[in-house]
């Protein structure tokens, strides 16, 4: 923390500046679309703005939450506590990034109600980042649960024709998985009090918590269910590509690039430390369903017909691979798990971005009504291919560095799993680039269509984007650097919370950063490694 933000609650304005935005969205003349419109981007360009303070005011050097507000609020331990580590730090940064651009990108596409879409986004976004910079149990369940009602509003209203079935769908899947969630937390509310005679719900205070391993496992299951839903993972993604092909533009957008992302945050955060003998119990399973995932998520987004639903079964499978790395355990995985969900989020946002621009054209999203459109979008063409590039995991883009620290992560704990992961590369090289090839080459198929190149606004949604996927291709220790401690205490605490009967085995130093010093590689038999 430097002098610039020291006496600055810059967490708390950052999350709750878009809420502030949202309320004053209602005093804005109901007929002033041009004005709710500018008020609203205006408002999330200006958080962003203030996110990246959080950025250059954090250290990241003891690996704790900086920037930390605590205060009392309903007491009884349920405090206002939030604050940012390298684990949270791009994850908010990601959230406050990419709202401007969804909300820019909406700009033409949603003409109807625009008032109460522009409030509904910027409370989505105050959601998002308020999951991120929780400290606290019950304030991290209060934003996770307050996403939900933008999203369901935003599917609901200004989504596509089966947007009633696709919303519902959506809510039951996450509600189901929060109310778990939501008994897991008074249960560890009441351990809690029951081992210490006081009341907290303090992150850092429930992972010293002494569990026995059958309420472990219980209370990992609860949690590990709202978290595998949201992520999603395998048999639990089938409301995501309805809820994808029937959002808007701007909906798909962030519920790809971030909302997805809470689920793997959220083992990260909560499910991994809070119940780690439960967390070495089911990591094997979970492991073995990420690689389903990732091998089925390929394969479905390769007969798809609908671009927004290759799209959707392109994030099953690269959300499986950042599960398989998550519960590899080890410094190298994890790592290039947070880097693969920044780079996921980056240019499925981008995919979004483009599927959403052809729509806005041709008002169709099947891929056998386009053809030769890079004769009429050249720019757009390039760009479009730099994206699906960057998804693809091309070298000197910023799919290749996750993807790359991922495999070697995941190598190190189990070599099978690892082997079977990197058909993630191939399936998403053979389903992009085929997509490419029928949308942008071959003959036009209707010489008559209103094909046009990218205008303004719309370079402005995906220039951003491009620059940082060559950014974080070309530059990753601007990202990694921040990071490491962070991640090196995390597993550093998961070792000391290790049940005697586990053998914890450092994994190999594979590329292990030089300034962290120490041998922080997690348990590498978790994934059922055997003996080297």
């Amino acid at each position: 923390m430097n002098a610039m933000t020291a006496n600055i609650p810059l967490v708390s304005i950052v999350t709750f500046l878009p809420l502030a935005g949202a309320l004053l969205l209602i005093f804005v003349r109901g007929e002033s679309v041009r004005a709710v419109r500018a008020v609203a981007l205006a408002v999330s360009l200006l958080t962003f703005g203030l996110s990246l303070l959080l950025f250059f005011g954090f250290d990241g050097k003891s690996g704790l939450p900086e920037l930390v507000e605590h205060a009392p609020w309903l007491g009884r331990g349920l405090d206002y506590h939030v604050g940012v580590d390298g684990i949270s730090l791009f994850l908010v940064l990601l959230a406050a990034f990419l709202t401007p651009l969804a909300l820019l990108s909406s700009w033409r596409a949603v003409d109807d109600r625009v008032k109460e879409f522009s409030f509904f986004m910027l409370v989505l976004e105050t959601g998002m980042i308020g999951v991120f910079v929780s400290l606290n149990l019950f304030l991290f369940y209060v934003f996770w649960e307050a996403m939900l009602i933008p999203m369901y509003f935003i599917i609901g209203i200004w989504g596509g024709r089966r947007r009633i079935y696709a919303t519902m769908k959506f809510v039951l899947f996450t509600m189901f998985g929060s109310l778990l969630m939501l008994v897991g937390i008074f249960v560890l509310y009441s351990a809690y009090h029951r081992v210490t005679g006081g009341f907290s719900l303090a992150i850092s205070d429930l992972a010293g918590l002494s569990l026995s391993p059958a309420l472990q496992t219980w209370l990992f299951l609860a949690f590990g269910l709202a978290f595998a839903v949201k992520v999603p993972l395998f048999p639990l993604h089938t409301w995501l590509p309805d809820a994808h092909v029937e959002a808007p533009t701007a909906g798909s957008v962030l519920l790809a690039a971030v909302l997805l992302k809470m689920g793997a945050y959220g083992f990260l955060r909560l499910g991994i430390p809070l119940f780690p003998q439960a967390a070495a119990s089911f990591a094997p399973a979970l492991s073995i369903l990420a690689v389903v995932g990732i091998v089925y998520g390929g394969l479905m987004a390769l007969v798809q017909k609908d671009m927004k639903s290759l799209v959707a079964y392109s994030s099953v499978s690269h959300m499986g691979l950042v599960m398989l790395a998550v519960f590899s355990l080890n410094f190298v995985a994890t790592e290039g798990a947070l880097y693969q969900m920044l780079s996921h989020g980056l240019s499925t946002g981008a995919l979004f971005l483009c599927v959403g621009i052809l729509y806005e054209r041709t008002h169709t999203r099947l891929i056998k009504d386009y053809g030769g459109a890079a004769a009429r979008m050249p720019v757009f063409a390039a760009i479009f291919l730099v994206v699906l590039l960057a998804s693809a995991g091309l070298p000197g883009l910023n799919g290749f560095v996750g993807e790359i620290l991922c495999f070697f992560g995941i190598f190190t704990s189990n070599k099978v799993l690892a082997a079977l992961g990197v058909s993630t590369v191939i399936l998403s090289a053979a389903y992009l680039l085929w997509l490419y090839r029928r949308v942008m080459h071959g003959p036009l198929k209707d010489p008559d269509s209103l094909l046009r190149d990218v205008d303004r606004r719309e370079l402005a949604c995906l220039v951003p984007i491009v620059l940082l996927i060559f950014l974080m291709g070309l530059f990753p220790g601007t990202v990694l650097r921040k990071m490491d401690a962070s991640v090196s205490r995390y597993l550093d605490s998961l070792r000391t919370k290790a049940p005697v009967s586990l053998t914890w085995k450092p994994a190999a130093r594979i590329a292990r950063p030089a300034r962290i010093s120490g041998d922080t590689a997690g348990p590498a038999h978790l994934v059922g490694e055997t003996e080297r």
